[in-house]
């Protein structure tokens, strides 16, 4: 595999809300510009990402945020809150940055932000990074995901190298979250609906049912991290597929907040390969 190009250090930002748009059901888009964008580069990942920094109740400073300068005079229950999310596009001629958002009511903090968003609200951003890019050099490609690594997985298929080979299987609740996806010949997108399935049992079941093109693949799983730990462990143990041609992980855990599941995620990855490493 080519190797990936170099992360750069997370640099806050201002940005404007330039406009929304209900993608589907569940899911919004926001559109931020603004001069506080100038020079926001990407390096040429598909899973580029932002963190949006929300402040809490009582917080008295405003936007862009000076994420150090907080931290020395404010006290941590006054510090911004951060939620990591995907790039889905980035234009760089408008400076318009795309975002998708996974809308569930009022619950979360950053998706009831975007649904109640409208031209003119402020945003403070860090970012960005990022670490997959589909390569020319692998033989086949597969993209597992649920909604939350759908802009990934949808700007990896925009960006997959033409005659490139790819399955990509994508669960969402129900057909109404199905998004036109645009993707050269030769991919095939399999969506999966959960309905009252648990998150990512649909997802598991189709990779250990696929048949397997012949060379080596280049896989992307993201999503929620109990099913991420099935398809990493069937894709390791029982496929054989090295890390180096993995980019896999749980963006979020089931039952547990974003702060919640952030303090453990360190712990849980080096658990997975303690288990893995014993299992072999």
């Amino acid at each position: 595999m080519a190797e990936q190009p170099q992360r750069r250090t997370p640099k806050a930002r201002g940005a404007q809300v330039l406009r929304t748009e209900q993608i589907t059901p569940h899911m919004v888009r926001v559109v931020l510009g603004g001069d506080g964008l100038a020079g926001f580069e990407l390096d040429g990942y598909t899973d580029h990402y932002v963190k949006l920094c929300f402040a809490p109740e009582g917080a008295e400073y405003s936007h862009p945020f000076d994420m150090a300068a907080i931290r020395e005079e404010y006290p941590r229950e006054l510090w911004p809150t951060t939620r990591t999310y995907t790039v889905r596009s980035w234009d760089p001629s408008a400076r318009e940055l795309a975002i998708d958002f996974v809308v569930h009511g009022d619950a979360g903090l950053a998706g009831p932000w975007a649904a109640r968003a409208v031209p003119g609200d402020l945003a403070t951003l860090l970012g960005p990074g990022g670490g997959y890019a589909p390569q020319a050099s692998a033989a086949w490609h597969l993209l597992v995901g649920d909604e939350s690594a759908l802009p990934a997985i949808a700007a990896s298929l925009e960006q997959m190298p033409q005659g490139a080979v790819a399955h990509a299987f994508v669960e969402v609740p129900d057909a109404s979250e199905e998004q036109k996806l645009v993707a050269p010949d030769g991919v095939t997108v399999t969506w999966l609906h959960r309905g009252d399935r648990p998150v990512g049992a649909a997802l598991v079941e189709a990779v250990r049912g696929l048949e397997f093109p012949e060379g080596e693949v280049q896989a992307f799983v993201h999503g929620e991290a109990g099913f991420v730990k099935e398809i990493r462990r069937h894709l390791r143990l029982e496929r054989g597929i090295p890390l180096s041609q993995l980019s896999i992980s749980g963006y979020w855990r089931l039952g547990q907040d974003d702060e919640a599941w952030r303090a453990v995620k360190r712990e849980w990855n080096e658990q997975v390969e303690r288990e893995e490493e014993s299992a072999t």
